[in-house]
Order: C-alpha cells, then sequence, then structure tokens
C-alpha cells in the first residue's frame, strides 16, 4: 500500500475539561471527576479515567454515571473557562506550526510535512507538547503518522498524556490488531453491524472488498474501508479566527421600526446557526453590523462561550443591536456574523440540567433538513398575526425576549411550514 509523503500530527488534549478544573483546584487529581448537569435529568459532558475505569462515559446520562460511580465529585462546568484554555493552547500552536487546523475545542492536526529536512518530525513535535504543558498546564497526547486517521487513532492510542509515532511502512501492522471502534466514524450501531457479520479488528475489515462493505454501510462504507486501510487523502486546513458564517439584510426603504429590526436579527440568527449546526460547528464570536441611510456603518463584537445554540446566540445578537443602535437614525441595512467557528456539536453545552434543550433542538433540526431552513422558527422571529392551526388561533410572541420552546401544531403544506407556538 502506497501513503502520501505527508507528515500530520494530531494533538488531542486528555480528559480537557477535567483537566482544566484541575488546574482551578488541585484536590480533584487523582480522583473520579465527572463534567456536566447537576440533576438527575443531566448528562456527562466529560469524565476522568478514574471515572472511566467504573464504565462513565460521556453523553451518558447522570443517573446512570452516578450509579456506577457514586464517589465521583460532579461538577457542572464552565464553558467560558474552558473556551479560554482552549484560546491558550491554539496561541502555542499558532506561534509554531506552520500549518494547523483547530478540529475542535480541544484538538488539533498539524501538517508538518518535509520538517524532517531540518529538526526531525517527531523531536519538533515532542517539544511543542513540551510547550503546551509547561505554558498550560494541560495534559495533552499526539500521534504522528501519514494522514489524519492514522494520526488520530495513534493519538488515542498514546493517551493518556503520552506521544505515539507510526511511520510509513508500519501503518499496517499498526492497524491490523486494533478493534474497528478505534476508526474515526465508526459509531455503535456501524460496530453492531459489523460485529453481527463478524468483523471485530480493523485487518478483518481491511481485507473485505469495498463493494460489499459499501451494500452494507452505504456511501460511507468506502470512507470506513479506506481508514481501515491507512488511507486518507483530507488536507489540513488553515485554521484562522476569522473563519465565519454570516447574512445582511438591505432593506427597499430605510427603516427605524425597531421592532422589525429585532424580530429580523432573531430570524437571521436562527437561520444561520441552522447552517452552522448543519456543518457540525460551534461558534465563539457574535458581530452585529447596521449601516444607517446615510451610509455610515458600525459593528459591534462579542466573544462568548463555543455554541450553537440558538437562544444563546439571538439574545448576544439582541444586545449586541440595542448597545450599537445609539444614533437613533434610519436603517439602511443590518447583519449578523458568527465568527471563530470550530469543529463540534453541541455536546459541550451538556452542563444543562435539562435535556430537553438539547432534544429540542435536534427535533427542531430533523424538521428543517427535511422540510427546509424555513419549516419551522421562532414566533419572535416573525410578524405579529393571527394563525389558524387545528381549528383555533395561535398568537405570535412578539416579546423583546426570546422564547426558548417552540412546538409544532400543523404543517401548512401550501406554505411549507409549521404553524407553532411558544411556551
Amino acid at each position: 500500500m502506497n501513503f502520501q509523503n505527508n507528515t500530520i500530527v494530531h494533538l488531542d488534549l486528555d480528559t480537557f475539561f477535567v483537566s482544566v478544573e484541575r488546574l482551578m483546584n488541585s484536590a480533584l487529581i487523582g480522583k473520579p471527576v465527572i463534567i456536566g448537569g447537576l440533576s438527575d435529568r443531566g448528562v456527562v459532558a466529560s469524565c476522568s479515567y478514574e471515572a472511566r475505569k467504573y464504565g462513565v462515559h460521556s453523553a451518558m446520562p447522570m443517573r446512570m454515571a452516578l450509579s456506577l460511580c457514586g464517589d465521583a465529585t460532579v461538577i457542572r462546568g464552565d464553558m467560558d473557562r474552558y473556551s479560554k484554555y482552549s484560546r491558550l493552547v491554539t496561541d502555542v500552536i499558532a506561534d509554531c506550526a506552520p500549518v494547523y487546523e483547530k478540529a475542535s475545542i480541544d484538538e488539533h492536526y498539524l501538517d508538518i510535512s518535509g520538517m524532517d529536512r531540518f529538526i526531525g518530525s517527531y523531536k519538533w513535535t515532542h517539544e511543542l507538547r513540551n510547550r503546551i504543558i509547561s505554558e498550560t498546564g494541560l495534559p495533552i497526547s499526539f500521534g504522528l503518522s501519514v494522514n489524519k486517521t492514522v494520526s488520530k487513532i495513534a493519538t488515542g492510542e498514546a493517551k493518556p498524556n503520552g506521544e505515539k509515532e507510526v511511520p510509513r511502512d508500519l501503518v499496517r501492522p499498526f492497524l491490523n490488531p486494533l478493534p474497528i471502534k478505534k476508526i474515526p466514524g465508526v459509531g455503535d450501531k456501524t460496530r453492531q453491524l459489523l460485529h453481527s457479520m463478524g468483523v471485530f479488528t480493523i485487518h478483518t475489515l481491511s481485507d473485505i472488498p469495498p463493494e460489499m462493505i459499501q451494500h452494507v454501510l452505504g456511501k460511507s462504507g468506502i470512507d470506513i474501508w479506506k481508514k481501515a486501510n491507512g488511507i486518507d487523502f483530507s488536507p489540513v486546513v488553515r485554521y484562522s479566527e476569522e473563519k465565519s458564517i454570516s447574512t445582511e439584510q438591505t432593506f427597499e426603504t430605510d427603516t427605524i421600526d425597531i421592532q422589525m429590526l429585532e424580530r429580523l436579527l432573531i430570524h437571521m440568527t436562527e437561520k444561520i446557526a441552522f447552517k452552522m449546526r448543519k456543518k457540525q460547528k460551534l461558534a465563539s464570536v457574535i458581530t452585529v453590523k447596521i449601516r444607517y441611510a446615510n451610509y455610515d456603518t458600525h459593528t459591534l463584537q462579542k466573544k462568548i462561550a463555543y455554541t450553537s445554540f440558538d437562544h444563546i446566540l439571538m439574545s448576544t445578537t439582541l444586545e449586541l443591536f440595542r448597545r450599537l443602535y445609539e444614533r437613533r437614525m434610519l436603517i439602511r441595512l443590518v447583519g449578523v456574523k458568527l465568527g471563530g467557528l470550530i469543529g463540534g456539536v453541541q455536546q459541550l453545552d451538556l452542563f444543562d440540567n435539562n435535556d430537553k434543550m438539547i432534544k429540542l433542538y435536534l427535533s427542531m433540526d430533523k424538521i428543517r433538513m427535511r422540510f427546509g431552513s424555513e419549516a419551522i422558527h421562532r414566533a419572535s422571529g416573525v410578524e405579529k398575526k393571527e394563525k389558524q392551526a387545528e381549528g383555533r388561533s395561535v398568537k405570535k410572541d412578539n416579546s423583546r425576549s426570546v422564547p426558548l420552546f417552540i412546538t409544532p401544531i400543523n404543517w401548512n403544506k401550501n406554505q411549507k411550514q409549521f404553524e407553532c407556538f411558544c411556551r
């Protein structure tokens, strides 16, 4: 098997949230720690290796986690603090690495191809890891190999707080004996299906004809087969804090209708937040833009903890707009931008005691994916009017606050929208 002539590093902070909490409180070192919602309805966002020994893992209901490890210290978590330390690590990497990609709040990919000509790839990565540990106090592991997939798997084998290099000629011997769950992208359902076929190791999976894997797993089957064979040509995408998603609207007639402007900003934020979630991204910066009738343009931005939740983004958008709009002149344009994007899903906000919010977003996005992005939206983002749904009148909520819950009542085939109300 021929591999591309690349040298890729995968850096992953070990039990990141727990490690940050241990920096704040050294008494937690060596003890089982669980980060997540504090109530029985909460969910585990992260846990220490000491807690994992009892079977605790991320995304597990808190009630189940505590039944497995009753002596664990449970901490709700602080995304602002975790975001701060994530940026500290990124700053160290940015100061050293020629090309790096921030894949999530706690992991990075680096392309250091050609480094062997100067200092040696392993030595350079070892020194970078030591610098991160020295400057942040956080444990971190790395994998070094020919592509993203092999490097990420190598990092998993190096944990906790370790290093592993997989040279080009040892890729297959390294991958072959590992269980298929080690392949990035192989979830529980895929793993169970492959197990039912008698496929338990990467070696067995790699020997199956790709056509058969595609027949069983669909389009994703080829990608999984390639990873099992150590094939991954995906590039390290150069990271930039300016990476963003935005929208803006210019009015045919300049306006000073504040209620209409705020409704529009809510709707715009909701729309681009959904686009961001589809791409499995999280934002850490919100920018609001206004342009007055005389073409004077002003922006205001705010850094926030990484999130993709509408209700957090909307409230910050309205806060920025109300601070920004001071001149009481007619407005020609408004816009919203979500920036500082990184890869990730909203598991980062599982510190909430109530899991209803997670389920709400999953349900709303499922409706949008099936019927279109405009199929369901918050009542505060539309104009005030009476709607008939299932024989009753539903009045839209136009208060200045952003409602958190929205319930679909009826699918309107003509307008291709769900009629809904807030509660």
